[in-house]
């Protein structure tokens, strides 16, 4: 029973330790139950069978692999092992029985005086075992065809640890709640356990994985589904009875010639023939006969994940990741950026150079190597950081300001409080690329570093070596759209429209990769026929418990929020009067003697007090990709990353000497237990 509180105080682990802790309670936890459950069972088979108890428990171990469950099913199986061992508790102990022989002299049987109590077998001292349930995905998945579709997805991510699932996160992934939707609502079958994420099977692909915090508005994948359409039948062919000769003159014969008299009879053309009443075969309708994927899924659901549209017909060779050329980027914020409070001498306020932010985000346009705008993961042995950004630019996000909250007046010099967003085009994005792009951005709009600094940190070769300056925050990032044109169209520098489709996938993308191509490009025809949720039946959008309703009921929440707080800071802001000045005023803040402690604006919600600031290209330097590759080769035991590269299949490499680890110390520890 101490194993199971443990779990409870593992909760708020970090991600790695939350797992190992599950896992341990629950092996542990499952070793009590099974061991109280099966002690007269085992009183039994010891005397009988040479199989120890050890190895029946390393057998239990290996059915109960919880390193791939998620954490909603290791809570249920929690549950489920509290309930035994309470079961257990409350049931009276077994007594041990006792055998003893007696040899008697009688050769016949005799009536005892009184009754004996026997002994009761082992089988009556077990608990009636309960029925197991069976596990029914409610149809058949052979009696239907499947198809493969795509779907276009929205999501507010700041509840969840990424779109992609983890079995050591510690907050539920996107992808773990699209599973459980798919298969509660039986668009797929899984083969295997039902809670096991695994899409392998379905042909699934994504067009973007969003990190931790990051919403998403035109989130993409293909999977293959089940659909209304039912498979052919299969026809056999019937077998022609072989027809009996009839010799003329027999009985049988006259038989045969009134049977061939009768069916003449009928057909004459004054009697009524019988009417084969066969109904008309009704063509497939692509929409109205098939599932309505969007609105199966949002019923299942959480509210802050639904399905916009879905495509019944997609291109040969369909892939949401491969077949997407264009990936849309919005970070939102406000201006201004912090509450402009009293400021200390020197320090700068919150309110945004819009002219200088539109100004630093236009140097991003073009090919460049962003490995100063990135983070480097030595697990992926990236080598080559030139990407492609089509537009960069700062938007006003129209209709839109600070609901209400103004007790600055205009601002500084007249300016006024709006919302604006950081707006980015490009083929593909490194990790963490935009949020290091927007951190440098805003440094820029506070007036911290100089609209240049873009160039310089573009310029690997003078500045080989990223400088340690913090990110952006996650949400308020969002990945607005990804595109999937029919023909990609560039536009020249002298103006003229060039259709950019030369044959192979590959050849149409090499575009992107030449320095020496310096227009704009356009991508002209979505290659994927959306159809959008309300295009096939307007209640499915604008009707009661619509997508509108649904997410209606989720942003009213949400906007009475957001009322209620911007009325309280503007009574807490305006209610005083400041001019009194009725208190000694307190000296400002000082560090290492000076005054200067600098907010710094990174998109959050709390500003970053960051003292005396440091410009960027002052800051301590990171290792270079390449230093960080050679250093993660080497911790998997290799001598450098090229080393790595040039061993084939090295991933595999990498897992069998895991396993081969974990197998050694494994038959160790029975060695020592041996012993």
């Amino acid at each position: 029973m101490n194993s199971l509180p443990a779990f409870r105080r593992s909760v708020n682990r970090p991600a790695h330790a939350h797992k190992r802790a599950v896992t341990f309670v629950l092996t542990n936890a499952t070793q009590v139950s099974s061991q109280s459950s099966v002690v007269a069972i085992r009183l039994r088979k010891e005397s009988n069978s040479p199989q120890s108890s050890s190895s029946r428990n390393i057998e239990l171990k290996n059915k109960m692999d919880y390193q791939n469950w998620t954490k909603e099913r290791l809570l249920e199986r929690v549950k489920e092992l509290e309930a035994q061992l309470k079961s257990q508790s409350q049931s009276p102990p077994s007594q041990p029985t006792t055998t003893t022989t007696i040899t008697t002299t009688t050769t016949a049987p005799s009536q005892p005086k009184h009754p004996v109590a026997t002994t009761p077998t082992v089988e009556e001292c077990e608990p009636p075992k309960k029925k197991q349930k069976k596990i029914s995905t409610g149809i058949d998945p052979s009696r239907y065809t499947t198809r493969l579709i795509a779907l276009k997805l929205s999501y507010l991510g700041k509840n969840y640890g990424g779109f992609e699932y983890s079995g050591s996160g510690s907050l539920p992934s996107i992808e773990e709640e699209l599973w459980k939707a798919l298969v509660k609502g039986c668009l797929i079958t899984p083969a295997a356990d039902p809670t096991k994420i695994d899409f392998s099977p379905f042909e699934y692909s994504k067009c973007g994985r969003t990190d931790r915090g990051v919403s998403a508005f035109g989130q993409v994948i293909s999977i293959r589904v089940r659909s209304n359409k039912l498979p052919p039948l299969k026809k056999e062919p019937e077998q022609q009875p072989e027809e009996d000769i009839v010799m003329e003159g027999t009985p049988e014969q006259e038989q045969q010639q009134q049977v061939e008299q009768q069916q003449d009879d009928t057909k004459q053309p004054g009697k009524k023939q019988p009417k084969k009443s066969k109904l008309p075969k009704k063509s497939w309708e692509d929409i109205t006969d098939e599932i309505n994927y969007p609105k199966v899924l949002n019923r299942l659901l959480p509210p802050d994940i639904k399905v916009l549209a879905w495509a019944p017909t997609l291109p040969e060779g369909f892939s949401a990741r491969f077949s997407c050329y264009e990936r849309q980027y919005r970070y939102f914020f406000t201006n201004p950026s912090m509450p402009p409070t009293i400021l200390s001498p020197g320090e700068k306020s919150g309110w945004l150079d819009i002219p200088a932010m539109k100004k630093a985000a236009k140097y991003f346009e073009g090919l460049h190597d962003f490995r100063n705008f990135c983070k480097v993961d030595g697990g992926k042995q990236i080598s080559n950081f030139q990407r492609r950004i089509f537009e960069c630019d700062i938007e006003e996000v129209q209709g839109q300001d600070l609901g209400g909250v103004n007790w600055w007046g205009q601002g500084e010099q007249g300016k006024e409080d709006k919302v604006y967003y950081f707006h980015v085009r490009g083929s593909a994005f490194l990790w963490h690329q935009i949020r290091h792009m927007v951190a440098i951005v805003f440094n820029v709009g506070q007036g911290l570093e100089e609209p240049e600094i873009v160039k310089e940190l573009l310029d690997t070769e003078k500045n080989g070596r990223k400088p340690g300056y913090i990110m952006a925050e996650e949400v308020p990032l969002v990945l607005w759209d990804c595109i999937f044109p029919k023909r990609p169209e560039a536009v020249t520098e002298g103006g003229k429209k060039e259709t950019i489709v030369t044959g192979s996938s590959e050849d149409e993308r090499s575009f992107m990769h030449n320095p020496n191509f310096k227009g704009e490009i356009n991508f002209k025809d979505d290659g994927v026929d959306w159809v959008w949720l309300g295009e096939d039946q307007p209640g499915n959008l604008m009707g009661s418990n619509g997508l509108v309703d649904q997410l209606w009921e989720y942003w009213h929440e949400r906007k009475m929020d957001e009322l209620l707080s911007g009325l309280l800071l503007q009574q807490v802001a305006t209610r005083a009067d400041l001019s009194r000045k009725l208190g000694k005023e307190e000296p400002p803040p000082r560090k290492n003697g000076r005054v200067n402690l600098q907010r710094v604006y990174k998109g959050g919600h709390v500003t970053r007090s960051s003292g005396v600031y440091v410009p960027v290209m002052k800051k301590e330097l990171m290792p270079t990709p390449v230093e960080i590759n050679h250093k993660w080769a080497q911790a998997k035991g290799f001598k450098d990353s090229e080393d790595m590269a040039n061993t084939k299949n090295w991933r595999s490499v990498i897992k069998a000497n895991k396993a081969a680890e974990k197998a050694a110390v494994a038959a160790a520890g029975g060695a020592e237990k041996v012993e």
